[in-house]
């Protein structure tokens, strides 16, 4: 998903267009992950670009979306640019959760 998310429609309700804008988001979000997974992935992890355009947009993690939506939303940004791009992840084992397991045997 590229595109560009108008906040100040006319004759629309800001805080409705800003929920509706999050839904949409969500619901991509949604739809990707319940697509198949290629062969040894063990989740999809996604690719994310928030800015006012698409020019400025900045790498960001897919958690911190909802936030930066809202802070573009209360500095009165007329307009907002989200790219996410759906990619096999496979999980990493913490290097904390290794250890606990060599120190205990038991475990």
């Amino acid at each position: 998903m590229k595109k560009t998310f108008q906040l100040q429609i006319e004759g629309k309700n800001p805080a409705r267009v800003l929920e509706a804008t999050k839904h949409d988001i969500r619901q991509y979000l949604k739809r990707e992950r319940r697509k198949a997974l290629p062969e040894g992935v063990d989740f999809w992890d996604f690719d994310c670009k928030f800015g006012h355009t698409a020019e400025l947009a900045l790498s960001v993690h897919v958690a911190e979306l909802t936030a930066l939506i809202d802070a573009a939303a209360q500095a009165g940004s007329p307009a907002f640019y989200v790219e996410l791009l759906a990619k096999p992840g496979i999980r990493k084992v913490k290097a904390d959760s290794l250890d606990a397991a060599v120190d205990d045997p038991a475990a």
